[in-house]
């Protein structure tokens, strides 16, 4: 079951009204505005499309992609609402039109890495590792899911949002990729 009560968000500085301020600024053509847009949200953005690709060789390709989508739907903003979950639903798409692309011109299936461990999480246990190794594993809209709620801190609606959802499939994809990990953590405890 979803936890309602969300702990502080992994990205203090991603405050909510700030972005917008940012967002509103951006759109007017402030460059100051974007210089710090980018700055704020690049490494989340970063951290979803390497956690949700399984492929940290493009990721750099990736995220310039999406920031230029970014750039180009900026006026497609709605003042007021949310900034992550807009920023993270092109996420979203520029990530799926990437591979789409990626594998109709190379021929090959995506292969999954040893570790699907952010660049950041070098230093991290053993019992990490293999959490994100199941994690990598979980049918796609599940790891995206559980990437985005515990990644970013997003609420279920926020979540839902940006990958056009609705709470409710979102919430029953949530509960059974908790489920495919507890499952992988506790072999024993699904076999009684």
């Amino acid at each position: 079951m979803l936890n309602h009560n969300h702990p502080a968000r992994p990205y203090p500085e991603l405050d909510g009204a700030y972005l917008k301020m940012l967002m509103l600024r951006y759109q007017q053509g402030d460059a100051g505005a974007a210089d710090e847009l980018v700055s704020l949200t690049t490494p989340l953005l970063s951290r979803y499309l390497y956690a949700t690709s399984l492929r940290a060789l493009n990721l750099d390709d990736l995220l310039q992609e999406c920031w230029l989508r970014i750039h180009r739907a900026r006026s497609s903003y709605e003042p007021g609402e949310p900034v992550l979950p807009w920023l993270l639903a092109i996420a979203r798409h520029t990530r799926v039109d990437f591979f789409r692309k990626w594998q109709r011109t190379s021929g090959r299936e995506l292969e999954l890495p040893d570790t699907a461990r952010t660049p950041e999480a070098k230093g991290d246990t053993m019992q990490t590792k293999n959490l994100m190794n199941i994690i990598s594993t979980l049918p796609e809209g599940q790891r995206e899911v559980i990437v985005l709620l515990k990644l970013t801190g997003m609420t279920a609606e926020e979540v839902a949002r940006a990958t056009g959802s609705t709470p409710g499939a979102l919430k029953q994809k949530a509960y059974r990729a908790y489920q495919a990990i507890r499952q992988a953590l506790n072999p024993e405890q699904g076999a009684e």
